[in-house]
């Protein structure tokens, strides 16, 4: 295969902040097939991923776990490059902010650009977010807090050192109206240019003084480095950039080709990113592609709502190839996608068991079954073979295509396509009533070289998505012909292979059975952590407890949750007009007539956590003794407030 060149690809760095669930590690699979589709056409791939791990909110994480910020950051920095390992990508690089040489680099980027006037030093008063660690003004702000995340903010003033972002506006304005694919899919550029650019830029914070976990700037020991130009160098530092000089390495594949992130921060990487490279007098990568996020039903997944799926649990659960076949198939384009235990498990038995394992299975079974593992040359055609074989030639036009523009759900369909029109062909042409017929020998023996070959064509292009089923499905063939370029004509199965035994690739899940398993999963897990909470009680001051606001709500319906044989699912007036949904692990104590008009006190302002499926917004206040509960009940109108 001749080789088409260099092809860079990276990740956005993965903060160091927490474990990532699922929808984190939806990225990193994004681009490992993406890479691995490079790889098999040909090019020189480079893959990088890794941790951005300095930061105020690390430290604070730190000094609440009783470790220092590097010990802290080593720590879940582990946890991320598991989960990588874990979900089989095949990253080339896997960088570290915390990396002596990506430090030393960073510094001098500052300087460089301190030097020539591009950064300078000033004061900042805003309105400061912690979690992403962004400064905003008060016109900025949506329902006073932070326009990004939705959280709180608090007034912040200090001095910082400032990147001259109105400098560049215009040069920059000028390279996303005459690059049409810089930025993608075509809606995010739409949102830079008339929300962000044309507005005007402000010169943006590049350097801190209010904590110390951070890159110290080199020529004033008050500052650390600001989370923008630590982080963003991370893509040419990995590759040897320097400013006194940089490796072979970063001559070869700067710029990348592609920079895969989080729709919510396409604005970092298209903006303070291609302006840092301007003011480098460095290439600007030639694409961002901003992908949708992946969504728990119809949330974002957050630990506070209870809705959080981990990529090692899930992995358990249906093994590497199948949580990766899930992520790439089930996430739309330009829109948010889903994930709940439900559609896992339907998704595994359609596509999986039912399209691409039974297709394989009863191939191979054949093969073996009437012709001893043996197939020979095809000399019996027929028009139905042609038109599998159109099919499938089709589908490498059409998984190429997809790629050009990163629609990875659209290329794993056309795979599953060609897969349901080859289990098609097998109930068109019949081969157990060609079997029975002598005469139809050298015809059974054509139809199933054809499936064998459209197999192959499955197994080569599901490398990307699936390359350990892609490997089994091989082995099964006793095929070694894997490259793409064998894809230009369907003739690529060497006749007179003995195929190997037909085994199956994915056993169908038993629905109620796995969900009962995780929703017990859930509970157990649900215990320990109350049970943690009760080991220590603090002290907490009068403000604390006036933090919690406590109603009395009268209980209007009581039903049992299906997927629990603790919880009751309570809907409750409140005295505010709106409904309220309260779950409650009172089944054992409880029957839904007995609470029914009985009127209780609940707290009202708790973060919503889903339990079992099921939304509850607030708590139902009882005393416990041994092992019996009661509700607490009172005589009062529903909106008393409890003082």
């Amino acid at each position: 295969m001749a080789d088409k060149g260099k092809f860079y690809i990276t990740t956005a760095i993965a903060y160091t902040s927490r474990k990532p669930h699922i929808g984190n590690s939806y990225e990193i699979v994004l681009t490992d097939a993406i890479a691995r589709f490079k790889r098999l056409q040909g090019y020189d791939v480079f893959m990088l991923t890794g941790t951005d791990e300095h930061g105020q909110k690390i430290e604070e994480y730190a000094k609440a776990a009783g470790v220092t910020p590097k010990e802290y950051v080593d720590k879940v920095a582990g946890e991320i490059r598991g989960i990588c390992d874990l979900l089989g990508t095949s990253y080339d690089k896997f960088i570290r902010t915390t990396d002596d040489y990506h430090e030393k680099v960073v510094q001098k980027i500052f300087k460089k650009l301190y030097d020539q006037g591009d950064i300078y030093k000033g004061e900042y008063e805003g309105m400061y977010c912690t979690p992403c660690e962004s400064f905003w003004t008060e016109s900025q702000l949506v329902d006073g807090k932070c326009p990004d995340c939705g959280r709180e903010v608090k007034p912040a003033k200090e001095e910082a050192y400032f990147l001259r972002l109105s400098k560049y506006q215009k040069q920059l304005e000028e390279f996303i109206e005459s690059n049409e694919n810089f930025i993608y899919p075509e809606a995010r550029k739409k949102e830079m240019l008339n929300n962000f650019i044309k507005p005007g830029l402000q010169d943006l914070c590049v350097s801190r003084t209010s904590f110390k976990w951070g890159i110290p700037v080199t020529f004033d020991e008050k500052h650390v480095i600001y989370v923008w130009i630590d982080a963003l160098s991370n893509y040419i530092t990995a590759i040897g950039y320097d400013p006194d000089g940089s490796s072979d390495m970063y001559k070869k594949y700067w710029p990348a080709d592609v920079h895969i992130i989080g729709k919510d921060i396409v604005r970092f990487h298209t903006i303070y990113w291609p302006i840092m490279l301007m003011a480098l007098g460095e290439p600007l990568p030639k694409q961002v592609f901003g992908h949708p996020w992946l969504l728990f039903g119809e949330d974002k997944m957050s630990k506070s709502r209870g809705n959080v799926i981990y990529a090692d649990d899930l992995t358990k659960l249906l093994g590497v190839d199948a949580v990766r076949y899930y992520l790439l198939s089930e996430m739309p384009y330009a829109s948010d996608g889903s994930i709940t235990y439900e559609t896992i498990i339907e998704r595994f038995n359609s596509d999986l068991a039912n399209t691409f394992g039974n297709l394989v299975n009863r191939t191979i079974a054949m093969c073996n079954k009437y012709f001893n593992g043996v197939i020979n040359e095809p000399d019996c055609k027929e028009a139905l073979d042609d038109e599998l074989e159109q099919f499938a030639l089709d589908t490498v036009k059409k998984v190429e295509k997809c790629f050009e523009t990163y629609r990875v759900a659209d290329a794993i369909e056309a795979v599953l396509n060609l897969a349901k029109r080859s289990n098609k062909y097998i109930d068109e042409t019949m081969p157990w009533a060609l079997a029975k017929d002598e005469s139809k020998k050298a015809r059974l023996n054509t139809v199933l070289y054809n499936l064998l070959e459209s197999i192959r064509f499955i197994a080569v292009l599901l490398s990307p998505f699936m390359p350990e089923t892609s490997e089994k499905i091989f082995a099964q063939m006793n095929c070694d012909i894997k490259d793409y370029d064998s894809l230009a004509s369907f003739n690529g199965f060497r006749a007179g292979t003995t195929v190997g035994k037909a085994e199956a690739l994915f056993q169908r899940i038993d629905t109620e059975k796995m969900l009962e398993e995780i929703h017990a999963k859930q509970e157990e897990a649900q215990a320990e952590e109350e049970k943690a909470e009760e080991k220590e009680i603090p002290e907490i001051s009068i403000d604390d407890f006036f933090k919690a606001d406590l109603r009395v709500a009268e209980i209007l319906d009581c039903e049992p949750v299906k997927k629990s044989s603790k919880l009751l699912k309570l809907q409750l007036n409140d005295g505010s007009g709106k409904p309220r949904q309260i779950v409650s692990g009172i089944a054992k104590w409880y029957k839904p007539e007995d609470l029914i008009g009985k009127r209780a006190i609940i707290v009202t302002n708790l973060k919503p956590i889903k339990l079992c499926g099921e939304l509850s917004q607030g708590m139902l206040l009882s005393g416990e003794k041994g092992d019996d509960v009661r509700v607490t009940f009172v005589d009062m109108e529903p909106g008393a407030k409890i003082c």
